[in-house]
């Protein structure tokens, strides 16, 4: 006879999203695993924009022309062998690129008129195009 423990407790989460929740599933067996846990975070309101990225970063992708707001302390190439390094003033507040990938955790590949590198998000923004009619 195997004896079977199952618990479920719902807590309101106001950090990660409006009106998330974080739901915790515990289950005790006495033959099988002793400690199960699993978490599951849901939200109750539909993505903005469909990408889940919120505010400025939603207007960038592939083929966007940013600016350099802060001139970021190391450099990493976009190459296959990429290099990293210190920025002995290559990249400068006010250069202008674009985008050619995305990888993770909010880095970019940027194209710029002395290569491209990988920059996080937080050293450019999106560039406002003006259209003369």
């Amino acid at each position: 006879m195997a004896l079977s423990l199952s618990s479920t407790t719902a807590i309101t989460c106001s950090k990660l999203h409006e009106n998330s929740s974080l739901e915790f599933n515990t289950s005790n067996t006495y033959r099988r695993s002793p400690n199960a846990v699993s978490v599951k975070c849901a939200s109750t309101e539909p993505p903005a924009g469909g990408a889940g990225s919120a505010g400025r970063k939603s207007k960038l992708e592939i083929g966007s022309p940013i600016i350099v707001v802060e001139a970021p302390r190391m450099i990493k190439t976009a190459a296959s062998v990429p290099c990293l390094r210190v920025n002995s003033g290559l990249v400068k507040p006010g250069d202008v690129g674009r985008i050619v990938s995305r990888k993770p955790k909010d880095v970019w590949a940027v194209r710029l008129s002395i290569g491209t590198y990988l920059i996080d998000g937080k050293y450019f923004k999106p560039l406002e195009l003006e259209l003369d009619s």
